[in-house]
C-alpha cells in the first residue's frame, strides 16, 4: 500500500512539474572564444516515461521522502535513452513538494551521438510548480562535447513533449 502511494506520488510530483511549466530556455548567443560565437540550436519531440520505486530505508513510517528510478525513450530530434534517479520529498501542506534528479541521456542528437546528464529540480509550493532542467556542465561525451543547454517539458493529452534549447562547441 505504501509503495503505491509512493508511485502514485512520484508520478503526481514529476508530471505535474511537467505539465505546468513553461520556462524559458537561454536563446542569447554564448562565445565560444574570442572570434567565434554559437547560436542556440532548437530540438524538440515526444518522449516515453517510466518511473519505478526504489527501496526506502529511512525512518519507519515516514513516507514523506521517497526515490523512483527513471527510465526514458526520447523520440525526435534527440533519439536517446534517458537512465537515472529521483528524489522526493513531500510535505503535509497539499500541493507542497520537491524533486531532484540525475538523468544520462544516450543517443543522437540532431545526428550527432553521444551522452551527457540532464540535472532537474522542481518545487511546488501550495500548486505554484517550478522546474529547471539543465545539462550538466562538461558531461558531453563523443560528438556532443561542449553540449550546453535547457530541456522544458509539456505534457498534452497524456502525451510528454520536450523542447531543448541548447549550444554545443563549434567543431575543430
Amino acid at each position: 500500500m505504501k509503495n503505491r502511494f509512493r508511485i502514485r506520488m512520484g508520478l503526481c510530483l514529476f508530471l505535474g512539474f511537467c505539465t505546468c511549466v513553461h520556462a524559458q530556455a537561454n536563446s542569447t548567443a554564448q562565445k565560444s572564444d574570442a572570434r567565434e560565437t554559437t547560436r542556440a540550436i532548437h530540438a524538440s519531440g515526444t518522449f516515453d516515461v517510466k518511473l519505478t520505486p526504489l527501496r526506502q530505508d529511512g525512518a519507519p513510517g515516514d513516507s514523506s521522502l521517497g526515490g523512483m528510478t527513471i527510465a526514458k525513450q526520447y523520440h525526435g530530434d534527440l533519439d536517446a535513452i534517458g537512465r537515472g534517479q529521483m528524489l522526493t520529498a513531500m510535505t503535509p501542506i497539499k500541493g507542497s513538494a520537491g524533486y531532484v534528479a540525475i538523468e544520462r541521456v544516450t543517443g543522437t542528437l540532431h545526428g550527432r551521438r553521444g551522452s551527457f546528464v540532464l540535472q532537474h529540480s522542481g518545487t511546488m509550493a501550495r500548486g505554484a510548480q517550478q522546474l529547471t532542467i539543465t545539462v550538466v556542465p562538461d558531461s558531453g561525451t563523443e560528438q556532443l562535447t561542449g553540449l550546453a543547454g535547457k530541456l522544458t517539458i509539456k505534457i498534452s493529452e497524456g502525451k510528454h513533449f520536450y523542447n531543448f534549447e541548447y549550444t554545443r562547441a563549434p567543431d575543430p
